[in-house]
């Protein structure tokens, strides 16, 4: 006897609407763009929504897109530029360098300047984070 086919299809929930989730990022950009870089009050605000993000990753709340074909061996190749410059970062950051050697982060605070740019800044990163939670 052959079994009946499962045909219900979960509806999806409200945060994983982009009519949604769309606006709660660029909220959550506007809220994050009015804090001074390296300030307590963003540094708190990046671990926290940072902290919502994984732990909707790691939990079943958020419906998974599927994940893309396996790369090309040569995408790895890709890898080195940006372990190099994480190593970089990382190093001149610990030894606080200063100007000799600056990070990116330090190189890039006159453009953070702006709240608009520094938002920008914010959207950006929220919407790939939201995106990696989604995979």
């Amino acid at each position: 006897m052959e079994q009946p086919h499962d045909l219900t299809v979960e509806a999806p929930r409200a945060w994983d609407r982009p009519a949604v989730s769309v606006p709660v990022i660029v909220c959550l950009s506007l809220v994050g763009g009015r804090f001074a870089s390296f300030s307590t009050e963003a540094n708190l605000f990046t671990l926290g929504t940072g902290g919502v993000l994984i732990w909707l990753g790691l939990s079943n709340r958020v419906p998974r897109r599927p994940a893309p074909r396996r790369l090309g061996a040569g995408a790895a190749w890709w890898a080195v530029p940006v372990v190099v410059f994480g190593v970089f970062e990382g190093v001149t950051f610990v030894l606080a360098a200063g100007d000799d050697f600056p990070t990116f982060s330090r190189l890039a605070d006159p453009l953070l300047e702006d709240h608009l740019t520094r938002s920008a800044a914010w959207f950006a990163w929220l919407a790939a984070f939201w995106g990696l939670v989604r995979r």
